[in-house]
């Protein structure tokens, strides 16, 4: 059994879907162990996501390092969206996400050469100094400086550990598997939130606590890195072949007949390598235009749901609203205890709604609640000068942004992980990776460095603005990705071939792949 239409390392074609020939999509102790120890890595950029924006408006941290913004947020005539516009402030927290962007394109390179398990522990110990610098800083450069760090972590631990869920998950699971890595990036968010609500108490030093606690989550990830092995599909690239057997054995259960799975992977990375070419250079080709589009598109569009300032601005956005500074943080744990509970679900549904359908319901709410959230603005805050808005309004805000975080964390926030993690051929699965997590943190960064200004300038029109393109992305993949839900990786190609646009694109693919095997 075989995939219809694809070259074998003996130079036949393989036909057919190989959806069942792999064990039974049984889940053993071992590989949920295995699996979740690689998820905790969500962790560290769950706290980070967290923290940061609780501490941007604690009030001991803007007298240490921002004054200035303190001055400006008690001005009689400061307009309601702009009470914390300062550039310094937000570069702050946009400084890890360009660092995450260098680190995840550097890791792409070194998961080939030392494994994906390697990758994971370097992360957690470039998160772990960094959560050191930030809590000892003593001014604004050892502040960047420590954050930077963080973000070297973030990018290898953000580009290996989705990849190592997906190689080491059954195919008929995967998705509740990946879908892990979110679950602990929002549990993450919520350790980092309830930090801050008890440490915005402490007067002085207590954004020192929670920036400092970051070391908590790193130091999980370095010890869990230690213990996990490396993924089969990563020990036959890096020509262990014996020890990949070993490991596929282990992770699918003793009694597990591995033949099948372990003969595509062997042949998968057996393509892989008659490729002379880069990964990098591989994706130029025409016959690869389906893996840029949603290289370039799923990262780009997550980001323009808006979520990521939600996430680490919702303390400051809180605050616009007219709620102080602990009721704020208090917000922010409501929002991460709600995407909590919604990660949750989608694990459960994701594996037997499939993709597409999540992507559909969740664009569909998530638009309603931020059209809903800009007409509250505009109606009630900012007219006659005033600075706040009524209380019950301020609370309809909050609930309006507890069902969008559901519907966020229902789709789009688990399933950018997904999604990338599983779509792309072996021979460039680190690149395709490296490339979407770098696309999503550059971005990330822009979103963060100008959001606040932005908030300022377009006022209640930046929620239309996000409206409008989750208008776009939803009739982009009801439109134009395959369903990949219980597709063995291996197989993956099977899926766009029957897609009725990328079709024509794997067949180009099909004829380079004859022209290399020459």
């Amino acid at each position: 059994m075989a995939r219809e239409g694809f070259p074998t390392a003996d130079g036949g074609e393989r036909e057919g879907d190989r959806v069942q020939g792999y064990g039974s999509g049984r889940v053993t102790i071992s590989v949920v162990v295995t699996c979740l120890m690689a998820a905790s890595c969500g962790l560290i950029f769950g706290y980070d996501i967290g923290v940061s924006g609780g501490v941007t408006q604690m009030q001991s941290f803007l007298e240490k390092f921002f004054p200035e913004v303190l001055r400006e947020m008690k001005g009689a005539n400061r307009d309601a969206y702009c009470k914390f516009d300062n550039q310094m402030l937000t570069a702050f927290t946009s400084s890890l996400y360009i660092a995450g962007m260098l680190s995840s394109l550097v890791a792409s390179r070194v998961t080939k050469r030392v494994g994906r398990q390697a990758v994971m522990l370097t992360g957690g110990v470039l998160f772990l100094a960094g959560s050191v610098f930030n809590a000892a800083a003593l001014n604004i450069t050892m502040l960047i400086l420590g954050r930077m760090l963080l973000g070297f972590g973030v990018g290898f631990t953000a580009q290996a550990a989705p990849l190592y869920l997906a190689e080491t998950a059954p195919a008929k699971w995967r998705g509740a598997f990946t879908t892990a890595y979110n679950f602990f990036l929002v549990l993450g968010t919520l350790a980092a939130t309830v930090t801050n609500y008890f440490t915005n108490r402490i007067p002085g030093w207590g954004w020192r606590v929670s920036l400092g606690l970051a070391g908590v989550p790193a130091t999980i990830i370095v010890l869990g890195a230690i213990f996990v092995p490396d993924t089969p599909s990563s020990l036959v690239m890096r020509g262990h072949a014996d020890r990949a057997r070993a490991s596929l054995q282990r992770i699918r259960g003793a009694d597990a007949d591995v033949d099948n799975e372990f003969k595509d992977i062997v042949v998968a990375v057996e393509e892989a390598r008659r490729n002379n070419e880069g990964a990098f250079e591989r994706l130029r080709g025409k016959g690869y235009r389906h893996y840029i589009v949603m290289m370039v598109a799923i990262p780009t569009f997550f980001d323009l749901t808006g979520m990521i300032v939600i996430s680490v601005f919702s303390p400051v956005l809180f605050r616009t609203v007219g709620f102080d500074s602990q009721k704020a943080v208090l917000g922010s744990v409501i929002l991460s205890l709600v995407n909590l509970s919604s990660v949750g679900v989608s694990t459960f549904v994701v594996d037997r709604a499939g993709r597409r359908f999540l992507f559909i319901v969740g664009g569909i709410a998530m638009m309603f609640c931020q059209v809903a959230v800009a007409w509250i603005l505009a109606e009630h805050l900012g007219r006659h000068h005033a600075t706040t808005m009524a209380r019950n309004y301020s609370y309809g805000v909050l609930a309006l942004t507890c069902m969008y975080t559901f519907s966020f964390g229902l789709s789009w926030g688990p399933l950018k992980w997904v999604v990338p993690s599983e779509i792309y051929p072996m021979e460039i699965r680190s690149a395709g990776q490296a490339m979407t997590i770098a696309i999503a943190l550059t971005l990330s960064f822009a979103q963060t460095q100008v959001f606040i200004t932005l908030l300022c300038s377009l006022k209640y029109a930046i929620f239309f603005f996000y409206a409008g393109w989750v208008l776009v992305m939803t009739i982009f993949m009801a439109a134009l990705l395959p369903e990949t839900k219980g597709v063995p990786l291996e197989a993956m190609r099977s899926v766009w071939a029957k897609h009725w646009y990328w079709r024509r694109f794997v067949r180009d693919a099909k004829q380079d792949n004859q022209v290399n095997c020459l």
